[in-house]
């Protein structure tokens, strides 16, 4: 699926919702389908705020909370203070950079059994896992 079909999907399933959609939250959206990388609200309002001069950080946590709550997209909480924020709703895993933290995706299947080993060993009801794994990237290496 393309950019544009994903982004009419998640405009209809705002809508669905009840959500208004403003030319802003159209622009916080587009920004996160179209980004490779798993920005803060921070790096949001930087790339978005030459166009969107009246758009505040606080309009843009806002948002992203909204697209949260409707399963549009992942808040990651990794190491540092600030959240961080992933379209990519599937499971996958990241690779984050311990010099400048730049995160990355990478998918590799079969970690569903450690879930149910865990869950066996334990007699816990397991819902979910987090994988993180630490290095330097290409540019950080130089």
């Amino acid at each position: 699926m393309d950019a544009n079909d994903q982004f009419t999907e998640s405009i209809n399933a705002l809508k669905e919702t009840g959500v208004r959609i403003t030319p802003q939250r159209k622009a916080v959206l587009m920004y996160m389908i179209e980004t490779e990388e798993h920005p803060t609200a921070d790096d949001i309002f930087r790339a978005l705020s030459s166009e969107y001069p009246n758009m505040s950080v606080a309009t843009i946590y806002n948002n992203l909370k909204l697209f949260k709550e409707t399963g549009l997209v992942k808040e990651l909480t990794y190491g540092d203070a600030s959240s961080r924020f992933d379209f990519i709703t599937d499971t996958h895993y990241h690779i984050i950079c311990s010099k400048c933290g730049k995160m990355t995706d990478f998918h590799y299947p079969g970690l569903e059994e450690v879930e149910q080993l865990a869950g066996s060993v334990t007699a816990y009801d397991v819902s979910h896992h987090r994988l993180e794994i630490y290095g330097v990237c290409p540019e950080c290496r130089g």
